[in-house]
């Protein structure tokens, strides 16, 4: 191959090396509707938000321990906010999921991808690229499709919560992007502080009367399969998801992330048919296609403009 070639397909594949990542967070994130639907009821999501994120809390301590201790006082600081907006996410997202179907709740965070182009052109006073916007509107249209197989119910307190769900994921993708104090630090102590903030916050509302049994008290309950579920929402819809979105969103943009992270209704659908017995129409085939032509050519404006 000569050499004129490799200048040319160098940034493709520097690009894939962060996208690929990302689609695998989307397509783990897709799949914990599901699981957290198998192992969450109304009384027991401050216990189980407990439990999912103090599994990989220890390990991670651990392995980062020398990186923990070399964050300055700014970047404890600039994580530890990241770790109050996540749980905030988590919160809405979870009780979320609960009040609402999955199909509601897929459709709706994936206005994420509307919104974190809208968010950081309002921050920067730079108009999104029109088909950058046109891209992402196809995409949304997919979703709209995609869903409908599920049947798309009155708005619900869910929706609403979900709705929360799609703002705050904004704030953290920008947040990340723009909080200096975390840019220059290794993506694993940033996600350990983060995520124990989060612990942090959900241990506090759990010792709060009225707010559920106590997270021992729900893990003594569950079963093998409940385990299993928690075990992936912790290890992969967690630790690995938010590993990756760290790491990616210091080297892409952040409209490239809200893009790629918005197939999650996608995989969701696909998880739902393979798993859940779910059914698609001809209308959520076409949505599904247009989901994935909506972010390929998100993709390559992004490209573009970055």
């Amino acid at each position: 191959m000569s050499s004129a070639v490799l200048p040319a397909l160098a940034p493709t594949r520097r690009a894939w090396v962060t996208d690929l990542p990302l689609l695998l967070v989307a397509a783990v994130w897709g799949a914990s509707y599901l699981a957290a639907k198998g192992v969450t009821t109304t009384h027991t999501v401050i216990a189980v938000l407990v439990l999912r994120f103090a599994i990989v809390l220890p390990a991670l301590v651990v392995a980062g321990w020398r990186g923990l201790r070399a964050l300055s006082g700014a970047q404890w600081r600039g994580a530890g906010l990241l770790g109050l907006v996540l749980s905030g996410i988590f919160l809405l997202e979870t009780y979320g999921v609960v009040h609402t179907s999955a199909t509601n709740a897929g459709l709706i965070i994936s206005l994420t991808m509307i919104f974190t182009p809208l968010a950081d052109a309002a921050v920067t006073r730079v108009r999104p690229p029109a088909a950058f916007l046109a891209a992402a509107g196809l995409s949304v249209a997919g979703v709209l499709l995609l869903t409908q197989g599920g049947g798309f119910t009155s708005p619900s307190a869910g929706d609403l919560l979900m709705l929360l769900a799609a703002l705050a994921r904004t704030v953290h993708v920008l947040a990340m992007a723009r909080i200096k104090a975390v840019q220059d630090s290794d993506s694993l102590s940033l996600t350990t502080v983060q995520l124990g903030s989060a612990v942090a916050v959900f241990a506090v509302l759990a010792a709060v009367p009225g707010t559920g049994p106590a997270p021992w008290t729900v893990a003594a309950d569950f079963g093998a399969t409940e385990w299993a579920g928690l075990l992936f929402l912790s290890v992969f819809c967690t630790l690995f998801a938010f590993f990756v979105q760290m790491w990616s969103v210091r080297r892409t943009s952040p409209f490239r992330v809200s893009l790629l992270l918005g197939t999650e209704p996608l995989w969701a659908a696909a998880v739902g048919i393979a798993i859940g017995g779910e059914r698609l129409g001809a209308l959520g085939v076409l949505g599904g296609v247009l989901v994935l032509a909506g972010t390929a050519w998100g993709r390559r404006r992004a490209d573009v403009t970055s």
